[in-house]
């Protein structure tokens, strides 16, 4: 009996150094998986860190790609915008010229037509009638020229001033207060 005593002694103090051990096997185990849950949880801190920085990196070169593709898209429609504006002015100042051409054009022929109407109407009155015109009295003159279908004309031998003050009169029709004031 005292052998089994001395047994389950042994047996016993076995059994709590065994427990000891164990417990001491836990604790270590805890620990190791305190370390690897912390090193985990930091390691996925890290990988988080930098997916979220490589994000921010693509998102940054995708804006300044945006950037330059915008800057280019202005520059192309600035461009065409002054292509525009200079065609534009190229037509506009090929018209004014033509436009000029064509007036210029018009009054040398207009020009012309009555010089050649002035022409043929002096050869026409021949020079003793123009020197008659020129020496006879205004009544004549005026009927002489009103014939030839002149409205006004001013003749002069050259050696008699005018009064151009006066030189109207006869010319521009008479307003209706001067008819009333001659009745």
């Amino acid at each position: 009996a005292l052998e089994e005593a001395r047994r389950k002694a042994v047996v016993s103090t076995q059994s709590t150094g065994d427990e000891a051990e164990a417990e001491k096997a836990r604790k270590e185990l805890l620990e190791l998986q305190a370390i690897s849950a912390a090193v985990e949880s930091t390691g996925q801190a890290t990988a988080e860190a930098k997916s979220r920085a490589e994000a921010l990196s693509i998102e940054g070169q995708a804006a300044v790609e945006q950037a330059k593709l915008v800057a280019q898209a202005s520059d192309i429609e600035a461009r065409s915008e002054l292509d525009r504006l200079t065609q534009a002015r190229r037509s506009e100042l090929e018209y004014t010229h033509k436009s000029y051409s064509l007036e210029v054009e018009r009054k040398k022929l207009m020009t012309n037509i009555e010089t050649n109407k002035f022409e043929q109407m002096i050869g026409t009155m021949g020079p003793q009638n123009i020197a008659a015109i020129a020496t006879s009295s205004n009544d004549n003159q005026v009927k002489m020229l009103q014939a030839l279908g002149l409205k006004s004309t001013l003749i002069t031998d050259g050696s008699t001033p005018l009064n151009l003050f006066n030189t109207a009169k006869g010319l521009v029709g008479e307003s209706s207060a001067t008819k009333a004031a001659a009745i």
